[in-house]
Order: C-alpha cells, then sequence, then structure tokens
C-alpha cells in the first residue's frame, strides 16, 4: 500500500493511502471542498464545476458501485484531487464496468484514502475552504510551502468551455446552451424535451448567437467566481431582451450580476443532493443538487432589475431570481440533478413554456 499525503496551507498534515493516479515525483494543488452526497461520485468527479478542487466525500465508502460509461457528466474530469475514507478494490453493481480506483488513474487523477474525512469537513465548516496539494509522503516540506505559496488561476471556465460550437439536432425549439462548464445532464433534459440545441463557447459574440436563430437562451453552471469573466455580462444583458432566457448555478450568477446584483464567496459553499429551497411564489420545499462557491447577495437584488423567487431553507442565501419585466429566471441549484433530487426538472418545462408563449 502506498502512502502520500494531503496538506492544508493551515499546516496540517493527513497521511492516507493513494487509490489514483501516481504521484510519485509531481504534486497536485487544489482548494478543498466537501460534498455531502451518499452516491453519485461518478457524476461529482466528472463536473465542471469542481475544476481545481479537491474533493472530501463526507460519506464514509466511496466506489463500492463501481463506475459505468453512462454517468459521466464530462469527457473529462477537471477537479484535482478526491479524498475518501474508505474505497474498495472493486466496485459490485450490475452496470459496474470498472472500479473508481481505476477511473481515477485513467484520468491522472490523484485520490487519497483512510483519512478522518469527519475532521477534514469540520475544519473546512469552521475555518472555510482552503487550498491543499497531494503530495508523495516524504515530498521536501520547503517545495510543499513553495507550491502552496503559489496563487490558484483565474481561468476555469475557459478551460471546461467547449472550443466551438457543437449541434445537437432536435425537432423542438432552438435553444443555445452558453457553456461554462455545463453538465451533460442539462444538455439530456433538454434533448428529452425535443429541443434542438447549439452549445457555444462561454465567450461567444452577440452576433455569433444570433446568427443560429434560437428561440431560448440557457446559461450553464460552471468553476470559479463569475467576476472573473465580466466580458460575458453586456452579452447577457443583450440576450435578455431578445430570448427567453433561464440560468443555472453559474448562469444564475452571471445573471444576477449582468442585471445590477451582486456575489459573494461562501464560507464553505454548497455542495450535495439534499438541500431544501423554497419556492416563494408556490409556497413549497424542493429538495436540490447543489455545487457552488459563490453565491448572489440578498441585499444587492433589491436595487436591481430582479426579484427573489427562491430562498435556502439551511441559511436564507438566494436560490432562485426572476427579471422583473423580461421571460428570464434563474435558480443557483441544479434542477437537471446527476446526482440528487429531480423535484425541480419541471423548471425547464416552464422555460420551454414561456417559449410558446
Amino acid at each position: 500500500m502506498k502512502k502520500i499525503k494531503l496538506v492544508l496551507e493551515t499546516g496540517e498534515e493527513f497521511l492516507g493511502e493513494s487509490i489514483g493516479y501516481d504521484i510519485d515525483n509531481i504534486y497536485s494543488l487544489g482548494e478543498l471542498v466537501f460534498n455531502t452526497s451518499m452516491t453519485g461520485y461518478q457524476e461529482i468527479l466528472s463536473d465542471p464545476s469542481y475544476c481545481d478542487q479537491m474533493v472530501v466525500m463526507t460519506y464514509p465508502l466511496i466506489g463500492n458501485y463501481g463506475v459505468n460509461k453512462d454517468d459521466f457528466e464530462s469527457l473529462t474530469p477537471a477537479l484535482k484531487g478526491l479524498i475518501v475514507r474508505e474505497c474498495p478494490e472493486e466496485g459490485s453493481n450490475w452496470r459496474n464496468e470498472y472500479s473508481l480506483r481505476e477511473l481515477l488513474k485513467r484520468f491522472k487523477i490523484p485520490g487519497i484514502a483512510g483519512l478522518d474525512t469527519r475532521e477534514l469537513t469540520k475544519k473546512i465548516r469552521n475555518n472555510g475552504v482552503v487550498r491543499a496539494v497531494l503530495v508523495p509522503e516524504n515530498y521536501p516540506l520547503h517545495n510543499i510551502q513553495l507550491v502552496l505559496s503559489r496563487p490558484m488561476g483565474t481561468d476555469q471556465i475557459a478551460r471546461v468551455s467547449t472550443k466551438n460550437p457543437i449541434h445537437f439536432p432536435g425537432s423542438g425549439k432552438r435553444i443555445i446552451l452558453m457553456d461554462f462548464g455545463y453538465k451533460k445532464n442539462i444538455l439530456r433534459s433538454l434533448m428529452v424535451r425535443d429541443c434542438d440545441v447549439v452549445v457555444v463557447p462561454w465567450n461567444a459574440s452577440l452576433e455569433a448567437i444570433q446568427s443560429y436563430r434560437p428561440q431560448g437562451v440557457l446559461l450553464s453552471n460552471g468553476p470559479g467566481n463569475p467576476k472573473d469573466i465580466p466580458e460575458v455580462l453586456p452579452v447577457i444583458r443583450e440576450l435578455q431582451k431578445l430570448y427567453p432566457m433561464f440560468s443555472i448555478c453559474m448562469g444564475h450568477q452571471l445573471f444576477a450580476l449582468a442585471n445590477g446584483a451582486d456575489t459573494e464567496k461562501l464560507k464553505f459553499g454548497h455542495r450535495g443532493a439534499n438541500h431544501p429551497v423554497k419556492d416563494l411564489r408556490l409556497g413549497k420545499v424542493f429538495m436540490s443538487s447543489q455545487n457552488h462557491g459563490y453565491s448572489v447577495t440578498n441585499q444587492s437584488v433589491a436595487n436591481s432589475e430582479l426579484e427573489i423567487t427562491q430562498i435556502n431553507i439551511n441559511d436564507k442565501t438566494v436560490e432562485g431570481l426572476s427579471h422583473k419585466t423580461l421571460p428570464a429566471f434563474s435558480v443557483q441549484y441544479h434542477p437537471e440533478a446527476c446526482p440528487g433530487p429531480e423535484d425541480t426538472g419541471w423548471l425547464f418545462d416552464e422555460f420551454l413554456s414561456g417559449i410558446r408563449n
């Protein structure tokens, strides 16, 4: 059993078993976050929103049902590491094609098992997200300090977004999916509703988008800080005047910024498949799947062109917005789930209904 260690920028070290890509002479640096989902580790690993992050899974047994070709949410995982309490050698499920350990090695993702993930989660909850590095057991301390002193990049969206437009033909409404790091189930959710979808790069121009003659626009999820790409805000402001718009996660934050609201970084974010949100118009509570480290500030919405439609039951953060005069709305969570509950899949129908009307 090969040993590697996780070192936090606050100085703590955790020694464990290497379960992923061999890091004999290299290191992996990322932002340490935790996810409370009990299942769905394959979808979490392949979610582009985890670009440059290391994920601590709070559920103790991860990898028990293996991996299959159908449950990927992107072609190439972008996260920097996986931290678990226990990872079996093999998965046991009728859909299993290869193990989680094999997935990590195949995509060159370091992983570590045997740590007290409860202690790690408590540190993140108490102190906020921290940067961390996975290194070989005997990696020099001076080198670790040098690595941890380096600033994190701000180009995550550019790295995970498609470089060229991709057309997914359908017989229904033509939808532009602006790719800030979209999960495949957003595309699937549109395709099962017969949409004709064109996925465009995050920095596609207004003219390029109009050339496809869309009937609606969907702003996708994605990694990082929404304020890192201010150049997209004028495009969003023009698009919402021309077409019905639906925005998810990162798209929700960009939609808010484009309309005069503000965003802030949360202490440890929302990442899991059991977050309750209340729809203020319907008076109902829905369970949601979430993965974000930034949030729209409540007080900033009052001075914007938007109104709050949904809130998080746990901490009262903004979960839904609607434009006061235009057919445009957004949610902070993932109505397409994967992993997580499918309580809010009806939002795709509401978006398409608005186009028909």
